[in-house]
Formats: structure tokens, sequence, C-alpha cells
């Protein structure tokens, strides 16, 4: 008789993600994490479940794209938080400060937003960067040529282009 509703077997399949895991307690609520910078973002986006705004017009749009309530709620902390005014979903222009691109973007236009990013010095989020493994390894090779931070916290990739020194956090 299975008490939780999963056999042994389901269960320890869990532990293979175990070392990924403890490798990443160390950064739990900011701990271990060097950077000022990403310290702040740790302690003022991540561990808030409420609106530092009251203005709240990135969220709106985020889940009008199926975004989780959770996200939404960290990425409008976020554009807050580092004084963005100007953002989009899936598309880049020219002043914005933050660009969003969901799981409706494909694998080849990713490259394209980040480098696009780069030049323009705006924070591009890419939303669920695990999703499969061909995202993971556009993601992966777009983090391998970044020049600045980057923070990623399972559920998106936060890719800086800002003055701040080569960095990679896994939150």
């Amino acid at each position: 008789m299975k008490r939780s509703g999963r056999t042994l077997k389901q269960r320890l399949y869990d532990l293979k993600h175990l070392p990924s895991r403890i490798r990443r307690a160390r950064h739990f609520r900011g701990h271990g994490v060097h950077s000022p910078f990403v310290y702040s973002v740790v302690r003022q986006v991540f561990m808030r479940s409420i609106f530092i705004a009251e203005k709240t017009p990135l969220y709106d749009a985020l889940r009008g794209v199926d975004v989780v309530e959770k996200r939404a709620v960290q990425l409008q902390n976020l554009a807050t938080h580092c004084g963005v005014e100007q953002w989009s979903i899936d598309d880049i222009k020219d002043g914005d400060g933050l660009v969003v691109v969901s799981l409706a973007t494909t694998y080849d236009h990713l490259e394209q937003y980040a480098s696009k990013a780069r030049e323009s010095g705006a924070i591009l989020c890419i939303m669920s960067p695990y999703y499969n493994a061909q995202r993971w390894e556009v993601c992966r090779k777009i983090v391998e040529q970044h020049h600045s931070t980057v923070v990623d916290n399972r559920a998106y990739l936060l890719l800086f282009n800002n003055h701040l020194p080569r960095q990679h956090y896994r939150l």
C-alpha cells in the first residue's frame, strides 16, 4: 500500500536532483551571495510576495500571457527595484529597460534577443530556461557568452547588461 500515493521507485527518483538542491542551498535567502546588487535583488524581489509599487502594468501584461502569479509579482518588483519604466514581452524596442521572453519564442530567436538586449543595455528575462533540453542548451550558450551578471532562479533566467563584472548566480 502506498502512503504518499507514489511508489518507492518514484520517491527514489527524486533523489537524483539532490546534489543540485544542495549546491543551491547555500544561496537560500541571499546567504552566500557576495554581490550587493544581487543580494538586494534576492531580498527585495525574490523574497517578496507583495508588490513594492502601487501601479502594476507589467504584472497585468504577464498574467495575460499565462505567467504564474508568483513569477509575475517577482518580475513586477524587479522592474520597480531596477527603476525600469519601459518593458516589453516577446518583442524588443529601443528604450526598453526589461525584455521578457516567454515560451512562445523559438530557440533561434533567443540568441537574437540576447544580442539586442546587450546592445541596448536592457535586462533580458528568459522564462522557463529548463523547459526542455534544446531550450536549456540555447540558454546555456547565451549565459557563456554573456559579459555581465546572470541570475538563474530556475523559473527564469535574468541577464543584466550593466557595468558589473561577469558573475553567474544559481538560486
